[in-house]
């Protein structure tokens, strides 16, 4: 176990805070929020339910064949199951299952003509998600930002 570095002091600390030094004397506890501020981020956090939703479209959009769905209707706007097998390279039972579990969780939505079945995005948050995640990937792999921290 590493010491104690000198960034690392220690801010007066509270008596719960006091029993996590004692417990992890390595780890570094650079500021202990007080109660108040622990209750104020605490408040403003998303509900409990919220934060599973969330969790389960970022889960949903964690595989690579329905991000290449996602990616086809925010280029096309709206298609077919068939054609958007064909661009994602997606057999057609694979690419409907896929739209079924999207439209289940409102990121997609259908648009019937007799048998016919045309998915468009619900909405244009998907376009926003979808852009943000390409610039931030784009930040990481960056070669010129490597080892450089920025968060804007």
């Amino acid at each position: 176990m590493a010491p104690r570095t000198a960034e690392c002091a220690p801010a007066p600390l509270s008596r719960h805070a006091s029993a996590e030094v004692a417990a992890h004397p390595d780890a570094c506890f650079p500021a202990v929020p007080g109660a108040e501020r622990v209750q104020s981020i605490r408040s403003a956090l998303p509900p409990e339910q919220t934060v599973r939703e969330l969790a389960r479209v970022f889960a949903l959009l964690a595989d690579p064949g329905r991000l290449r769905l996602t990616a086809a209707l925010l280029q096309a706007g709206e298609m077919c199951v068939s054609d958007l097998a064909a661009v994602t390279g997606q057999s057609t039972s694979a690419t409907s299952h896929a739209l079924r579990l999207l439209r289940m969780h409102h990121v997609v939505q259908v648009r019937r003509t007799g048998r016919l079945a045309h998915y468009r995005l619900a909405d244009s948050h998907m376009r926003m998600l979808f852009d943000l995640a390409i610039t931030h990937i784009g930040h990481v792999t960056d070669p010129h930002r490597q080892g450089r921290r920025n968060d804007g």
